[in-house]
């Protein structure tokens, strides 16, 4: 096992609320445009909510291919897209990369939730043997990275990670523990999800999870004082991982570097957040250690930030645990603009703070108007989003169940 290997990120792929594409969503991001809207995908007037992050400009046929979208659930859609987007920029093949190098990573936190919720229906209203033959294979929830595997011949681990929020950050840390580790060259991971649905928004508005503000630009307000829920997103994130000796070998053109990644458990409820933000702060000092570097190198802090008071609240703990109260540390937590995308949340995430990084621009924390004095964490906005010195960057993700994931970025610099 070689320890020393280190990992470059060569490729990423984004389709998102405020974008679909990778330059459409980084830079809308870095401009804090918002991408949630009212839904029109389905009559919610009996949810109690009325906004979303709908991807309202997704052609199936585009990339995947009209015959292969009917035997995909929209989640595989969107997986395969941004897989084939960042597959496409990272320039990797079967003559510069053997299939048993290339591995998939790749979840989702629900799966396929439309197509559940559809064939169920059906089966209701019209018996068990309307229920369509592909029902399973397009509603589980490691179909994403099955598909993506055989649409890129990747032969080397295939696998997929559930755990809900912190899915797609779970994804690529244990993506680059299997090049760092030495058990893959190259690897595709990420994440994906679509759930803006009748059930989707139906269970967790019954969780009282969600925004109930009619306002699109008033309804996901990461670390404001008024803040009142979530607002559910769709789509995906990818990135494609190489450890450095296999970029260079093909002259590929790096982006960033995978540097650390921490992966805790609270321990503590089904729903809530530990409240003191100890296994939040146990995961972000994990990856900075993995690293090799110290709290006070980190430049930026792109948060998970929900626009929940029980998550801002403890996240901002853990801020502090690690950097301290005072730290000059920036943070924003991007789904002011997109809302969350649960199991993909993470992945275009880490998409936007790679780029971030290579840009030497900052996303603002969009929906921040009146700061909570709880949330004491020193925030992005227009007047220090300028960067161009930012050399570290964390990406939180935490879920229900209590999953704790973070990663480490580097900007890349010829060395």
């Amino acid at each position: 096992m070689n320890k020393m290997t280190r990992v470059v990120i060569t490729g990423m792929g984004a389709i998102a609320p405020n974008g679909n594409g990778l330059d459409k969503f980084v830079n809308n991001t870095l401009a804090g445009k918002v991408g949630i809207k009212p839904i029109s995908k389905f009559d919610a007037s009996e949810t109690g909510i009325t906004v979303a992050g709908e991807i309202d400009d997704f052609d199936p046929k585009a990339v995947v291919g009209k015959k292969a979208a009917r035997r995909m659930d929209l989640y595989s859609q969107y997986a395969i897209q941004t897989a084939d987007e960042a597959m496409k920029m990272a320039g990797i093949d079967e003559e510069n990369t053997h299939p048993e190098d290339l591995g998939v990573i790749f979840g989702s936190g629900i799966g396929g939730l439309t197509t559940i919720q559809e064939q169920v229906i059906k089966m209701h209203d019209k018996g068990p043997r309307r229920v369509s033959p592909m029902f399973v294979p397009m509603a589980i929830s490691n179909m994403a990275a099955g598909n993506i595997a055989i649409r890129f011949n990747a032969q080397n681990i295939c696998t997929s990670i559930t755990t809900a929020c912190a899915t797609g950050t779970n994804s690529i840390g244990e993506a680059y523990r299997q090049i760092k580790e030495g058990r893959a060259q190259a690897m595709i991971a990420g994440g994906s999800e679509a759930s803006v649905n009748e059930i989707g928004i139906a269970g967790f508005a019954a969780l009282n999870a969600l925004s109930t503000t009619p306002d699109p630009l008033k309804a996901s307000l990461p670390f404001d004082k008024d803040r009142n829920g979530f607002v559910l997103g769709e789509g995906a994130g990818a990135l494609v991982l190489e450890s450095l000796e296999h970029a260079r070998k093909r002259g590929a053109r790096i982006i960033g570097e995978v540097v650390g990644y921490g992966a805790t458990g609270d321990a503590y409820h089904i729903t809530a957040p530990d409240p003191t933000g100890k296994g939040a702060a146990r995961a972000m000092q994990a990856a900075i250690d993995e690293a090799g570097i110290q709290a006070d190198d980190v430049d930026y802090i792109n948060a998970h930030g929900t626009a929940t008071h029980a998550n801002d609240s403890g996240e901002s703990l853990a801020i502090n645990k690690v950097f301290g109260k005072d730290s000059s540390v920036l943070v924003s937590s991007t789904k002011g603009m997109t809302g969350h995308l649960l199991g993909a949340a993470g992945a275009i995430e880490a998409v936007i703070t790679v780029a971030a990084l290579a840009k030497g621009k900052l996303p603002q924390n969009v929906g921040c108007f009146n700061q909570d004095p709880e949330c004491n964490v020193h925030l992005v906005n227009a007047t220090n989003q300028d960067a161009p010195t930012a050399d570290y960057a964390l990406s939180n993700s935490f879920g229900f169940g209590g999953h704790n994931a973070v990663l480490a970025f580097r900007k890349w610099v010829n060395d």
